[in-house]
């Protein structure tokens, strides 16, 4: 996208997907575009803008930084604005942690009064303990608004920390409106830090797809997206497409 964004869009349109996500905002500008200017290329091509990831910085934003930010996703036509990642330097503590909740249930106030659902992706370090707690139980589902904060589960990122994320739907029924569909070609131990180059498409690999989908209504699950964080061999657009022929 940073080389060729038309013609990165092309392809993805050409392979059939009709849903985006999309992963760079920036002085209200989506991979450089205005709001406007982006919408335009994507739509030209047949597909539509679901969801955005742009972090909020845990140290806070402002209630007008908040609402342009929400403006800027409305005129690009996105459903969705997620936190994508909590920095290292960000984790050390349970209060931490809390305190960002909280300017998340008030940011996802602000985005829902402007027509954006806010939300929180998740890797793998908000299942290891902090201070003897969980974050991700014991303060993200915990403490979230669940009107106001969605979770977009990472299969990858949740199964590589142990979780079973049938499970987790089960228990925390309508929590979970986006997935990202990523594969992983081993099993191993849970760990939980954000590190591997495991990364399979979708249905290349070890995850039950089909388990998980048949529980998609418990989820809550609106849309969800394939992401290839990298690829084995460097060719991306071969593998989302063994992706979404998989899916399919």
């Amino acid at each position: 996208m940073g080389k060729d964004a038309p013609g990165s869009l092309k392809k993805v349109s050409d392979i059939g997907f009709k849903h985006l996500e999309l992963a760079s905002y920036e002085n209200g500008k989506f991979y450089g575009y205005t709001p406007e200017e982006f919408k335009k290329l994507v739509s030209d091509l047949g597909m539509d803008i679901i969801s955005s990831h742009a972090g909020v910085n845990p140290k806070g934003v402002t209630d007008d930084e908040v609402k342009k930010m929400a403006e800027d996703h409305a005129k690009v036509g996105s459903k969705y604005c997620m936190q994508p990642y909590i920095d290292d330097k960000d984790r050390g503590s349970i209060a931490g942690y809390q305190k960002m909740v909280a300017d998340w249930n008030r940011v996802g106030k602000i985005m829902k009064a402007n027509g954006i659902q806010f939300g929180y992706h998740n890797h793998n370090f908000e299942f290891g303990p902090v201070e003897g707690k969980v974050p991700y139980f014991d303060i993200f589902l915990a403490e979230m608004d669940k009107d106001l904060v969605t979770m977009e589960i990472d299969l990858f990122w949740a199964i590589k920390a142990g979780q079973n994320p049938v499970e987790l739907f089960k228990k925390y029924p309508g929590r979970f409106q986006l997935f990202h569909m990523k594969d992983m070609y081993t099993k191993e131990a849970p760990f939980f830090k954000t590190a591997s180059s495991d990364f399979a498409p979708v249905g290349d690999g070890v995850i039950n797809f089909k388990e998980i989908l048949a529980a998609k209504n418990i989820a809550g699950m609106k849309y969800m997206f394939v992401e290839q964080d990298q690829t084995k061999d460097g060719k991306p657009f071969v593998a989302i497409k063994e992706s979404i022929t998989n899916l399919t």
